[in-house]
């Protein structure tokens, strides 16, 4: 006879992960304001600012772009298109370790690409049962998407009736987010190395180029350095938990 406790477990673990969910999508939404805010401050309207976070809905990317066209205006466009572009390759390694846990059908991943960001598979991978995970992404990413979109609009609102949110020091949103995002990703030495060799290249370059070109350099380092894994051969990733676990009593 089955212990009584394994059949609550999975719906135990699927509210557990639509809490986890829901109190991430709060305080990820929380940035949308700065967001929104600098965004005005860089030269956006309000329009511009909220179908941004409506279309890319990405946040590295997003502060990289209004970062590098509010330092290079119109001129820096492209610059500041390749380094979005650049910040939001990640999300594709995401959706190759996601795509399991989506399902197939044309129509369910062509909905859950646009919500496959780091807050959303982070709270889906650290799920074990299947379907808490597949509860875990939609409901982050969903509750993310709403929160950061309504966010974003009170930010460039604020900021339009403020004035200039430079002032304020929300100029400085995007350097603290990038290192918001950068800080819990230092671990070994072959991050430390590129982390340390980009922030040289950039420092060096951005006197003599146009914004958002040394970003992009720096970038190339690091994906030269990754793809020839220079530094880390010696590193070893941390082993993924099994999809689907044993659980006591159960063949």
């Amino acid at each position: 006879m089955l212990p009584r406790v394994t059949a609550t477990e999975p719906a135990d673990e699927r509210r557990r992960a639509t809490r986890q969910g829901l109190a991430v999508a709060l305080a990820t939404s929380a940035y949308g304001v700065s967001f929104g805010a600098l965004a005005v401050a860089s030269g956006l309207d309000v329009w511009q600012t909220c179908v941004l976070s409506a279309l890319m809905f990405t946040g590295g990317s997003q502060f990289a772009f209004v970062g590098v066209v509010g330092a290079g205006g119109v001129a820096a466009t492209p610059a500041a298109i390749a380094s979005s572009a650049l910040l939001g390759v990640r999300n594709a390694a995401y959706a190759m370790r996601m795509s399991p846990v989506i399902g197939r059908g044309f129509w369910r991943r062509a909905g859950a690409a646009q919500f496959t960001i780091d807050e959303s598979t982070a709270v889906s991978l650290a799920q074990t049962d299947p379907r808490a995970r597949t509860l875990g992404f939609w409901v982050t990413g969903i509750g993310i998407y709403i929160g950061w979109n309504v966010s974003t609009l009170l930010g460039a609102l604020a900021g339009d009736v403020l004035g200039d949110p430079r002032q304020y020091g929300l100029d400085a949103a995007a350097a603290a987010a990038f290192l918001a995002l950068l800080w819990p990703r230092l671990r070994g030495r072959q991050a430390l190395a590129v982390g340390a060799a980009a922030a040289v290249i950039a420092t060096v370059l951005t006197p003599g180029l146009m914004p958002g070109l040394p970003v992009i350099v720096a970038a190339a380092v690091a994906v030269a350095v990754g793809w020839f894994n220079w530094l880390g051969r010696s590193e070893r990733p941390a082993p993924e938990p099994p999809d689907v676990p044993e659980r006591e009593g159960l063949p």
